[in-house]
């Protein structure tokens, strides 16, 4: 059995944060986001880390990570491009958008071939949810299904009080299995409850205390590339038509599908961690506190890779 790979998917530009935040220091040590992640992953164990970023930051990327983390880790990148697409499709004219998550993850394809975790570049997850998905990673495999997981996070613990985020809201069944995903881009704290709205505020509707969401902490076998390559054509046909600007081919979704096909089952990995992240730039000053504390706490070094 192949030894784990992590991606993590680091192409989108921040167009809420106002910048590449991927590449934005959280510490005075000059530590990102994603160094926290790197450092957790490997001491879970991951040996080698793929990066989905785009060409056009590929230079700044690589001298502030890339390059750095090379000497503790094998390192690997690949491109997630507009105009990656399969045969007899073109990029809309003034479509700026990336394709989405689902879409980043096939840039990986005949890069990756084993198991792999997928995380993204502006999270920080906690270091039990990297020993969960590795453990996960390297005893389980594809039988007459497809055998993934996911680290579910309790939603209150993924909320910011700076604006409204996107959440994949998950259907978990008592056994810990993931039943389905609702992906919900518009969600926020409203009058103590946290609400959603699908039609820009004209209705919103409430979510459960206690819901289970996806981080986009995936774990899967190569199969999910396969199948990403193979449902991408026919998203295109559907999205193209209907919104050809915004449209995004989402990674839970063709995991959604599989479930309702009855192809794969997803192991839900809870965790009760905090999720930190910067959606905007004024989260900033809450991951900042939260990293300071965690050093304080002995949980990671002042300097993560001396």
């Amino acid at each position: 059995m192949k030894r784990p790979v992590l991606v993590i998917m680091a192409a989108g530009m921040g167009s809420r944060y106002g910048g590449l935040k991927q590449i934005d220091p959280v510490d005075e040590q000059g530590h990102l986001i994603i160094d926290f992640s790197i450092y957790d992953a490997i001491k879970a164990g991951f040996q080698k880390i793929v990066f989905i970023i785009k060409k056009e930051i590929e230079q700044d990327f690589k001298e502030m990570i890339g390059n750095r983390i090379s000497q503790y880790v094998e390192v690997e990148f690949v491109y997630q491009q507009l105009d990656n697409l399969p045969k007899g499709f073109t990029v809309p004219e003034n479509r700026v958008k990336p394709w989405g998550t689902g879409h980043a993850v096939l840039s990986c394809l005949g890069v990756v071939d084993g198991p792999f975790a997928v995380i993204n570049a502006d999270d920080y997850y906690g270091s039990h949810a990297f020993e969960e998905i590795y453990h996960y990673l390297s005893t389980t495999e594809d039988d007459e299904l497809y055998r993934y997981a996911m680290v579910g996070y309790i939603l209150e613990n993924t909320l910011t009080e700076n604006g409204h985020v996107a959440r994949g809201v998950c259907v978990v069944s008592e056994d810990g299995m993931l039943a389905g995903i609702n992906e919900r881009t518009h969600i926020e704290k409203r009058d103590g409850k946290t609400e959603y709205t699908e039609d820009d505020g004209a209705t919103w509707h409430t979510i459960p205390q206690g819901s289970i969401v996806s981080m986009n902490m995936w774990g899967f076998t190569n199969s999910i590339l396969q199948e990403l390559e193979k449902n991408f054509s026919a998203f295109l046909e559907t999205g193209l038509k209907e919104n050809p600007l915004k449209c995004e081919y989402f990674l839970p979704g063709v995991v959604n599908q599989l479930l309702n096909e009855s192809r794969a089952t997803v192991r839900v990995l809870k965790s009760a961690d905090k999720w930190y992240g910067v959606t905007y730039k004024e989260d900033k000053a809450e991951v900042v506190a939260a990293m300071k504390r965690f050093k304080e706490q002995g949980l990671y070094p002042e300097k993560l890779w001396d």
